[in-house]
């Protein structure tokens, strides 16, 4: 995903009309066709991937240049920014996606500075608030909707927490403890739902995609399945005689 730190101080980055266009600008499932192989989900979900509870194909972004423009063309004339510019701080392993990104935004009237920098230097400056806009990504340690959601919960700002957008949402946060005591796994999975929308509404990330896991086994191998967070279960694996 794409991270806005949202205290930012540029008014691209403070602005929803930015960050709800540059989700609507570019197109997921061309991007996963020619830069993975066709190998991953595109994401027009909410930040919960598939195979969570919680998770809903319908509450992201799809494809929808005109609808990035007319948002980019709001956005200003309420500013009087005729040319709004924002920076993009990525690892050289993940430059395809930024410079195709860039480019499909520079089509709808977004331009995107695309920045290089070592690993290290990405994860300080996230930690720290010295980036405005960053390339990220999230694994869950355990399977369960809460541990993706945990990135948006405000008393886990960074440096402390695994939020580095800095999100912050009373009514987030309300739901997010709520769901800590809440038993019923289908008013849990609601609480999800609605956690995941609200933050999807305010657009403090671009989903990219949702990845997805490749394994090769031999004929006289069974039971090695998939799971969610993609852990190497063997429990149930045999292997028999060629």
């Amino acid at each position: 995903y794409l991270g806005f730190y949202m205290d930012s101080e540029v008014t691209e980055i403070q602005s929803d009309l930015i960050r709800k266009a540059l989700n609507y600008g570019f197109d997921r499932a061309k991007m996963m066709t020619y830069l993975r192989n066709g190998i991953g989900i595109p994401a027009t979900g909410g930040f919960i991937p598939k195979g969570l509870p919680g998770y809903n194909d319908t509450m992201g972004y799809s494809y929808d240049p005109e609808k990035a423009k007319e948002l980019l063309t709001e956005f200003k004339t309420k500013t009087g920014i005729v040319n709004p510019v924002i920076t993009l701080t990525t690892t050289s392993n993940y430059l395809s996606f930024c410079e195709y990104i860039q480019r499909e935004l520079q089509k709808v009237g977004l331009t995107i500075h695309v920045d290089v920098v070592p690993a290290a230097t990405l994860k300080d400056a996230k930690a720290n608030g010295k980036v405005d806009m960053f390339r990220a990504s999230w694994v869950a340690d355990y399977p369960d909707a809460e541990n993706y959601l945990s990135l948006y919960y405000s008393k886990n700002f960074a440096p402390n927490g695994p939020n580095y957008t800095h999100f912050e949402s009373a009514a987030f946060d309300a739901l997010f403890e709520q769901s800590y005591t809440e038993t019923n796994p289908e008013l849990r999975e609601k609480l999800y739902t609605t956690m995941d929308s609200l933050v999807m509404q305010q657009a403090p990330v671009v989903v990219m995609f949702y990845d997805e896991v490749v394994r090769f086994t031999r004929k006289n191998v069974s039971g090695l399945g998939i799971n969610p967070i993609n852990l190497l279960d063997l429990k149930h694996v045999k292997k028999t005689a060629n």
